[in-house]
């Protein structure tokens, strides 16, 4: 199988093993960078102290004594320390910490994807574009762009909860790491199964044999015993039926333009000309004078349930 891979696409091949070889370059750089920097001592704090100190007994207008009280330049530095764990909380002097830390890097996509609004916006972005047949305008590079900025403003409330209640106890060193993930996954939750219908959300619970208590599947239970692993799955589902649903009302309008365009060709002997190009013109100025990224923009914010 991996030599008919590579006979038919080299090319691809060729780059996976560079991505792969520069991955594993850079983790092992990191690695000794932070093994150095945590076993060197610092010397310019020492030689700053020395400095201080020859300043303060070679005489001149000072006296002994005068800088007794004033505490040393490099008092409370940590050699282990580092502005990444100022940042995110992750001491990076481990090498163990800097694996995990760039494999949930590299996550992060996937968890932009499957846990939160970003999957419903591009698919109608991309029935838009299919419906009014303008090809690759707008380009890829814009409607990922919008998808992802309109995003963040649906899930700012989500992200700023998950700060309050996780990230800033966890950064002051209040809580745990399990703590923080946990006070985390609450809110995405929640999110997430406002939007999840029963029966998708059912399903997954059947498919994973998961306990369900005698009273039912409460909104308590959904929120603090619930997994992720079946949470995230039917949520994925619902958006992908939503999507579908709003991509089929766009291409109605779109639709009916093209058979009276194609019916009014047809009727004057113009076969041979193709309808895509004489209603393409006609859905643009629709759209247009409809205000439809406006309308549409609107329909994919108010049907979230937040």
């Amino acid at each position: 199988m991996l030599k008919r891979l590579t006979e038919t696409d080299k090319k691809l091949v060729l780059r996976f093993a560079v991505s792969l070889f520069l991955t594993i370059f850079l983790s092992f750089v990191l690695v000794g960078m932070t093994s150095y920097a945590a076993s060197t001592p610092s010397s310019s704090t020492s030689s700053s102290a020395d400095s201080g100190s020859d300043s303060s007994t070679s005489g001149g207008d000072y006296r002994p004594g005068d800088y007794v009280d004033k505490p040393a330049e490099g008092t409370g530095t940590d050699p282990g320390s580092s502005l990444l764990q100022q940042i995110v909380g992750v001491d990076a002097s481990q090498p163990l910490e800097i694996i995990i830390l760039l494999t949930l890097i590299a996550l992060l996509p996937s968890m932009l994807i499957m846990m939160t609004c970003f999957a419903r916006i591009v698919i109608v972005l991309g029935f838009l574009r299919s419906a009014m047949q303008t090809q690759n305008t707008p380009p890829n590079m814009v409607l990922t762009g919008l998808a992802l900025f309109l995003t963040i403003f649906i899930m700012a409330p989500v992200f700023v909860e998950i700060n309050d209640v996780a990230y800033q106890p966890y950064a002051n060193e209040q809580i745990t790491t399990g703590e923080a993930l946990e006070r985390a996954s609450v809110p995405l939750k929640r999110f997430m199964l406002k939007q999840t219908t029963n029966d998708d959300l059912q399903f997954f619970v059947d498919l994973s044999k998961t306990d369900v208590p005698e009273g039912g599947m409460t909104d308590e239970y959904k929120e603090n015993e619930l997994s992720l692993t079946v949470i995230i799955p039917s949520f994925m589902i619902s958006e992908l039926k939503r999507a579908f649903q709003m991509g089929f009302m766009i291409f109605l309008p779109f639709l009916i333009i093209d058979i009276v365009v194609g019916s009014t060709l047809m009727s004057m002997g113009m076969m041979m000309l193709p309808p895509a190009m004489i209603s393409m013109p006609f859905k643009i100025l629709v759209f247009v004078l409809a205000d439809g990224w406006t309308l549409l923009i609107n329909s994919i914010v108010v049907s979230y349930n937040l």
